[in-house]
Parts: structure tokens; sequence; C-alpha cells
């Protein structure tokens, strides 16, 4: 029986061509976007794994899906492009990829925001969100990835 194929999380924002050690864009770590392609369906399914639960880290500290129906109708009639393997709060991250500053109510669209972030809104919230992404990928490289320098320099 054929696996479901794990599609890249690439998003075409590649930061790693650049020197950094964390793509800004997907969060994979530069050698996954160099070997992407090379990489079992297994070792895929681990980043996609990594990375899907970081997401939804960083966006359910700060919002809360109330309807699970109600989102799944609006991804689909909004035609917004999401990962229906990954939970609901990568799903909402994928809806205010798309369109954050096209949403006037986030109820109408199943989920809420936490008090302490609804002064932000939508698009800031998004940016704030991505931006988590990052500190936490970038965290996990420098913890589980990054190698002493021996001779003194920034490791790698």
């Amino acid at each position: 029986m054929l696996k479901p194929v794990v599609k890249t999380p690439c998003i075409g924002v590649c930061s790693t061509g650049i020197g950094d050690a964390v793509c800004r864009g997907c969060k994979r770590f530069s050698h996954e976007v160099i070997h992407w392609n090379g990489y079992t369906h297994e070792q895929k399914l681990a980043i996609d794994g990594r990375l899907a639960d970081f997401l939804s880290r960083c966006v359910s500290n700060k919002l809360v899906v109330v309807d699970h129906a109600l989102l799944r109708w609006q991804l689909q009639v909004q035609q917004v492009r999401h990962n229906a393997d990954h939970d609901e709060y990568c799903q909402v991250f994928s809806l205010l990829k798309a369109g954050a500053g096209q949403i006037a109510r986030s109820e109408d669209f199943g989920f809420s925001v936490n008090a302490e972030f609804r002064s932000l809104g939508l698009p800031r919230l998004r940016d704030l969100i991505d931006q988590e992404f990052y500190i936490l990928s970038e965290a996990h490289y420098d913890r589980y990835m990054r190698t002493p320098d021996l001779f003194g320099g920034e490791g790698h």
C-alpha cells in the first residue's frame, strides 16, 4: 500500500540560502531544507510533526478554537490551502496567513482570541505567532542540533 506523500513545508521564502540555520519561511533546519527530497517518508513525517507541534503551541497560547465545524467550513469556503492532517490550531494559522486583514470577527471563523491579545488585531497577532514559531524552532535547533565550535567561534 502506498503511503500518502508528505508535502514539503516550503512556502517559497527560504532564508537558509543567506546563512540562516533555521528557515524564516518554513522553520525547517537548513540541513532539512537541503536534504528534504532524500528523506524517507518517516523522516519527513517526523519533521512535519515537529513543525506542526511547534506551530500549534504558539497559536494555542493566543487563541481558542470554539467551533471546529465552522472553522473547517470557513477553510473550505474561503479556499484556504491548509494541511488537513494538522490540528485545528495549525489550520487557524493557515486562515490567518491567507487573510487576517479580512476577518472582522474571529467568532465567525470558529475561533476566539484570548483577551490579552485582542487589542493587537489579527494581522499583528499572525506576525507575532510566526515570530514565536521561528524563535521556538531556532531554540530547538540551538539545543539539539548546533554543534560546538571547538576553535572559539560561533558553532554551526
